[in-house]
């Protein structure tokens, strides 16, 4: 039992002791480590120093053990490797995000499913209202340049862009395109 809160058995204080096992222990465990890791030495010194926390909550135990404390810390890491493995195998595999950077950028990808619906409610208008749109709309041509090209009277123009965007707004409101 400690005699004073933070103090070990045998008169050491906490922090006596993990300068003691750090000093003594920590770079032939690290050495040990890295090589269950596969060469990974910033995984190696995260398990070498959870194995040191460990060693830390459990000291009590450790000032009463006879012999050295090595084969327990050896244990403590190897489990601690073991657990990290099992863990990743549980896991679902992560996915590799360069094929992600390939998609266009979601606005990219809201304007062309836009423009796919508006090109497939355009196709619903009439002949006579898709004229009138596409003239006007997409090549960007006024009333009497429209009327010109399509040999209709302006009049004739502005009314079947009237009628022709109604029927364009409940095409569109049908494919779930809103303003």
């Amino acid at each position: 039992m400690t005699e004073e809160r933070g103090q070990a058995p045998g008169g050491r204080t906490d922090e006596e002791l993990m300068r003691a096992l750090y000093r003594e222990h920590a770079g032939p465990l690290l050495g040990f480590v890295i090589h269950l890791v596969g060469g990974d030495r910033q995984r190696a010194e995260d398990v070498v120093q959870e194995t040191l926390v460990r060693a830390w909550r459990h000291a009590d135990q450790l000032q009463t053990a006879t012999g050295s404390v090595r084969p327990w810390l050896v244990t403590v890491a190897r489990r601690i490797v073991i657990d990290s493995h099992r863990r990743t195998l549980a896991r679902p595999p992560e996915t590799d995000a360069a094929p992600l950077e390939l998609l266009p950028a979601p606005d990219e990808t809201e304007r062309a499913l836009k423009m796919m619906a508006i090109t497939d409610a355009l196709g619903a208008l009439t002949r006579a209202h898709r004229e009138v749109i596409v003239e006007t709309y997409l090549r960007g041509r006024s009333v009497a340049e429209a009327a010109a090209e399509l040999g209709i009277p302006e009049g004739t123009v502005k009314s079947r862009v009237y009628y022709a965007l109604r029927s364009l707004r409940v095409a569109l409101e049908e494919r779930g395109v809103t303003s």
